[in-house]
């Protein structure tokens, strides 16, 4: 069977883009979507993501990790379908959508998607790193020769270490440059891996970085590997609402395997 999919990339975070308003493609074959995602043996992408219809709504999310495995949200991929949601006219400048962590609201101008995402109500504030869940759980902490460190292998204990354990974290190492910009490099979960951006990994070091005072404006900069994410928020009485992950996202290529 032939499966026509889109390639997109939002700074340099990458994603299988399928339009499954149709029903078509099996969700639960781990396997091809594994092999899908692989860079030697199938497209290559960070993860795959279906846009479906939805009854209510512009459309419906539907994100998995380059494992194979269904996942929690991811803000790059988000801000992707966006993009591919506008190619394919479902959309134009607007959207709101359902991914696995509820709705979410979206603008689309040039390249540029603007995406709202949870509210967060707690961020665990410990000796020598922050936890907090932006639509995926995300564990932050300092690292000042971020630009050698080894994300791979340091990510990795930390994401299977206490107290993650089996279901794991995202592990973002964070590097301060002035009061409203971070170098921010990720270790994924689900990528077993550093990526080159991670939108929800960007969402919580912004945030995390307000709650530990090293912030004090509400429009953050987030320097990673593939480009320059910003996010913005407010904040009421220990909540972070209308919080915003603001990027490009591009358009790849098309085909079919």
């Amino acid at each position: 069977m032939q499966q026509t999919f889109y390639k997109y990339q939002g700074t340099g975070n990458d994603f299988v883009m399928i339009d499954n308003r149709q029903q078509v493609f099996d969700k639960n074959n781990t396997k091809l979507v594994a092999s899908l995602c692989d860079r030697r043996f199938g497209i290559g992408a960070d993860g795959l993501i279906l846009l479906e219809n939805h009854n209510d709504l512009d459309f419906k999310m539907v994100y998995y990790n380059a494992d194979g495995n269904e996942s929690s949200m991811c803000g790059n991929g988000g801000r992707c379908l966006v993009a591919f949601a506008k190619q394919l006219g479902v959309i134009d400048k607007k959207a709101v959508f359902e991914a696995i962590d509820g709705l979410h609201h979206a603008t689309i101008e040039g390249n540029i998607v603007k995406l709202q995402m949870v509210d967060v109500d707690t961020v665990e504030k410990h000796e020598n790193h922050v936890f907090l869940d932006t639509g995926s759980p995300h564990h932050v902490q300092f690292e000042d020769k971020i630009e050698a460190f080894d994300i791979k292998t340091e990510g990795a204990k930390i994401r299977y270490g206490s107290p993650y354990n089996e279901a794991g974290s995202n592990v973002n190492f964070v590097k301060k440059i002035n009061d409203q910009t971070f170098a921010v490099r990720t270790y994924e979960r689900g990528v077993e891996d550093e990526t080159l951006s991670c939108g929800t990994g960007a969402t919580a070091v912004a945030l995390a970085m307000h709650a530990i005072n090293e912030v004090g404006d509400n429009l953050i900069t987030l320097q990673v590997p593939g480009g320059e994410l910003q996010v913005s928020f407010d904040v009421e009485d220990g909540l972070y609402k209308n919080v915003w992950l603001i990027g490009p996202a591009k358009f790849v290529f098309e085909g079919t395997i």
